[in-house]
């Protein structure tokens, strides 16, 4: 290559177009901007910036609406998208409060407390769960049935306490929602449901400024969108505007493609914000470089890192099975191997199966479950090693929580 030619850094041209470094690489990504691949990073000619200026159209000096920079979402969606790349290393500390309804073993929690929030409380039923709450967190957790008004009110009550006469800033929770049906062009709703209702009630009298509901990306589809739109209503009954949209766990860092809907809602007046991606298909975090190093480890209960024993027959098996899919036909999402060079198929525990290692014939331990949903090796799991498996693969990957919270926290400063 001719040295003469000025190639540009990521920095250079993020510096250049007054946006983010992650907004560059998404030029790059969807083929406006060509760059070349020097060493494995991206550098960009000058010519090429300059033709890139003139097919964009800007006004005071600023593209505009920046419509290359943000992530696609679905038709229906209107999704603000907030930059936390500047956070993102170093969370700056701030007085904000998170609680966490649905908590299980933290995931949520812990998120919330990278992003630099004070977690005030926690409520869940699973008793393992709580051990290892109890374990990882100070604040109280409050361990019972939801549906139960004693709970509800212990729980307000104690939030209220740690709260001292301020508002809690953000109240989080990922509810069951299996049991809606319809009945002629009504949404009918069961027992099962009554978790979802005693969320909105406890919503109604905490009055958190922001709410942040996790679930599974199916939701959008049951009752051909009805449920969602039934939930955003009830929301907003309680005086809240919503946004929704789903986010994967891979663009923030989690060595994880896992998609979950998240609503994100608030009574202060703000616009809710989501917060952009920070890697792209193609630079996600692998399963390699996640627990690679854990092949040579030995077995290690207090670490939570103790191999399953297999007959050989099964060894052989496991071996057998390709990347990407399961040892089962008839448990498709369960069972499945890991690909080892790209971020990890869903974390799972159906069955009473775990994912498989793409290197050793072997089910992968507690560990390395966690390491796939991101959270840090000093974070300890609690019980049998079956239900450390059930909280993990039940759990929100903290990075996608961080990445809410700092998305949250922003919005609030701006």
């Amino acid at each position: 290559m001719d040295n003469a030619i000025q190639m540009l850094r990521i920095e250079d041209v993020a510096n250049k177009l007054n946006v983010s470094q992650k907004s560059v690489r998404r030029y790059i990504h969807s083929g406006k901007l060509k760059s070349n691949k020097i060493g494995g990073v991206h550098r960009v000619e000058e010519s090429e910036l300059q033709y890139f200026l003139k097919l964009s159209v800007y006004e005071n000096g600023k593209e505009k609406e920046l419509e290359f920079a943000q992530p696609k979402s679905t038709k229906t969606d209107l999704v603000n998208w907030m930059d936390i790349s500047d956070e993102w290393d170093n969370p700056k500390k701030n007085t904000f409060t998170s609680a966490d309804l649905f908590c299980g073993a933290g995931g949520m929690t812990k998120g919330f407390e990278m992003a630099g929030f004070k977690q005030v409380g926690g409520l869940d039923w699973f008793k393992e769960a709580g051990m290892t709450y109890r374990h990882n967190f100070e604040h109280p957790l409050i361990e019972g049935d939801i549906t139960s008004r004693k709970i509800k009110s212990k729980f307000i009550s104690i939030i209220k306490k740690q709260l001292k006469g301020k508002p809690l800033t953000v109240l989080s929770g990922g509810f069951p929602c299996q049991g809606f049906s319809m009945s002629g062009s009504r949404i009918v709703e069961d027992e099962r449901n009554s978790l979802y209702k005693d969320m909105l009630e406890i919503i109604e009298e905490l009055q958190p400024e922001f709410i942040v509901a996790e679930n599974v990306k199916g939701l959008r589809s049951m009752l051909k969108g009805k449920v969602e739109d039934k939930i955003k209503n009830d929301i907003k009954k309680l005086g809240y505007n919503v946004n929704v949209t789903v986010l994967n766990s891979a663009d923030y860092y989690v060595p994880q493609k896992r998609e979950r809907i998240i609503f994100i809602a608030n009574r202060i007046g703000k616009k809710n914000y989501h917060p952009s991606p920070l890697l792209e298909s193609g630079s996600y975090v692998t399963t390699k470089e996640a627990i690679k190093d854990l092949i040579k480890l030995k077995d290690n209960k207090e670490f939570n890192h103790i191999r399953t024993k297999h007959s050989d027959d099964m060894k052989e098996r496991l071996a057998l099975v390709p990347e990407g899919k399961s040892l089962y036909d008839n448990y498709s999402d369960s069972w499945k191997k890991c690909p080892w060079n790209e971020a990890s198929c869903t974390i799972k525990e159906n069955h009473g199966g775990v994912n498989i290692h793409p290197i050793e014939p072997r089910v992968i331990t507690v560990r390395e479950m966690a390491r796939l949903q991101s959270f840090p090796d000093d974070f300890i799991f609690k019980g049998a090693k079956g239900k450390q498996m059930v909280q993990i693969g039940n759990a929100v990957p903290p990075f996608l929580a961080k990445a809410i919270g700092l998305s949250i926290k922003k919005t609030i400063e701006k």
